[in-house]
């Protein structure tokens, strides 16, 4: 009789570990829901667009395009994709790469804050995404390029 009190408990246990798990897992792409929606950054010099949408509970895509009037300059799709315990950022940009994609671990998820890391990339190694007041968004890329530190910072603004 004891024993199978035993063996039902390591069952429960097991059992509600699984569950957090689960819970935890999903957890993790919840805290990017607010990139949800379209953003844009419009400049003298083109405008800079990122198009995000849910495709299910772990994972959202995006289209990045820069257009200068009627050019798309750059033409970047990305993937945020939760596998287990890791939310992994996925680009793939026409022209660079030999078109193939480029993997970022989540490396900090502070509030209203992904900073996504790949240091064997030549650059950039470091991707971040910041909400900021007023429904934006700072998007930035940083690394070494050219054995110096650089980094672009773009300011975008939710269009819907």
């Amino acid at each position: 009789m004891m024993q199978k009190i035993a063996s039902l408990l390591s069952l429960l246990l097991i059992a509600s570990a699984c569950q957090k798990n689960a819970t935890a897992e999903k957890d993790l792409i919840k805290k990017a829901d607010w990139l949800i929606g379209n953003w844009e950054n419009k400049t003298n010099l083109g405008t800079l667009s990122e198009n995000w949408e849910k495709v299910n509970d772990s994972t959202f895509k995006a289209k990045s395009l820069f257009i200068k009037d009627k050019d798309t300059i750059h033409n970047e799709s990305i993937i945020l994709q939760q596998k287990g315990e890791t939310l992994t950022y996925t680009t793939t940009i026409q022209g660079q790469n030999d078109d193939k994609p480029i993997r970022f671990q989540l490396k900090e998820d502070v509030e209203n804050e992904l900073i996504f890391e790949n240091l064997k990339n030549d650059y950039p190694q470091k991707i971040s995404y910041k909400k900021t007041a007023n429904n934006s968004l700072i998007t930035q890329i940083s690394g070494t390029q050219f054995a110096k530190p650089s980094s672009e910072k773009y300011t975008l603004v939710k269009t819907k």
